[in-house]
């Protein structure tokens, strides 16, 4: 059954779309942190299809939010809906489990109109435990396409704002993608226009058993970033200097899956990716990024609960 609630009014110069799925404690948080901001942003939350109390949550924000309910779609399908929905010149997304300290959509509009040619801009941010307590801050360097093809790490990430038009001439999230949807589309973005770096912690990125980036990822989205640099790479016009990065691009792809697939406790396929990764680039095996992709297959979620259980155990006693 869908539900529709379209009775709120903004001024359109800022879109947010929260994809909601199943994250209902942690929804109300992402929801404040975007009505208490000083530039009042276009909200739209999209349940997709969650089983807890995401339903009742949303009815607690009637007349302050765009909301639906819909049939699970996925979020890449639930943020292009959500994005076409939308009607500010400025979109973004904040996933349910996240939420942005004050004033940081000002600021990001600010340093937006400030560089005219650039078609993204993005913050520095926090990890956060289950509680909203910061685990580590994470200072995002300045864009650089070659070092994000190599190294696959993302700059973009909570906070992050992006121009309508750059967004409809790359085309929005690849609904066939469960893994690196995000990922794939920052490349695809990459080619329409310049990515600028606010050096300021405007949001919070919460990790926690149920978010995704914590799952266990299924054999299908453990190989994902294979198809997504694969794709890159195939795609025309592209520049001599980055074409010449495939290699590297191609070792480091595998590699993540490989890291995936550890995680999983799928060592074969683990041990298959890491060959294919010296495969493509020779002298990969002797490099600290490899070894530090395989312990952090092994040990990021055993030292993730231990972090949480330690903080547990220092908190306040009864």
């Amino acid at each position: 059954m869908i539900q529709a609630h379209d009775t709120v009014k903004t001024s359109g110069t800022v879109s947010i779309v929260i994809p909601a799925y199943n994250h209902a404690d942690y929804l109300p948080h992402a929801i404040e942190s975007l009505l208490s901001q000083s530039i009042s942003p276009e909200i739209i939350v999209l349940d997709d299809g969650s089983t807890d109390h995401t339903r009742q949550v949303l009815a607690r924000y009637e007349g302050r939010i765009r909301w639906e309910s819909q049939a699970n779609i996925g979020q890449a399908a639930t943020l292009n809906k959500g994005w076409a929905m939308a009607s500010g010149e400025l979109l973004g997304y904040l996933s349910a489990d996240d939420f942005l300290y004050p004033d940081a959509i000002r600021k990001s509009v600010a340093a937006l109109a400030a560089a005219p040619d650039a078609v993204v801009c993005y913050c520095d941010f926090d990890l956060v435990d289950p509680a909203g307590q910061r685990t580590r801050r994470v200072t995002r360097q300045a864009f650089s396409l070659p070092r994000m093809l190599t190294t696959l790490d993302c700059p973009p990430g909570p906070g992050a704002l992006f121009r309508r038009n750059a967004f409809e001439a790359a085309g929005g999230w690849n609904p066939a993608l469960r893994q690196i949807p995000d990922f794939d589309f920052w490349l695809r973005l990459a080619r329409h226009g310049r990515f600028i770096h606010i050096p300021e912690v405007l949001a919070a990125w919460r990790v926690h058993p149920g978010s995704q980036s914590f799952a266990t990822a299924g054999t299908e989205r453990a190989e994902e970033s294979v198809r997504v640099i694969s794709d890159f790479f195939a795609a025309p016009g592209l520049d001599l200097t980055i074409a010449a990065l495939r290699p590297r691009s191609l070792a480091r792809a595998h590699l993540y899956c490989a890291q995936l697939h550890a995680r999983a406790g799928r060592y074969p396929a683990a041990f298959s990716n890491i060959r294919e990764a010296q495969r493509h680039f020779p002298g990969t095996l002797l490099q600290p990024d490899t070894w530090r992709s395989i312990a952090n297959g092994l040990f990021s979620r055993p030292a993730h609960r231990l972090s949480w259980w330690l903080r547990k155990s220092d908190g306040p006693k009864a």
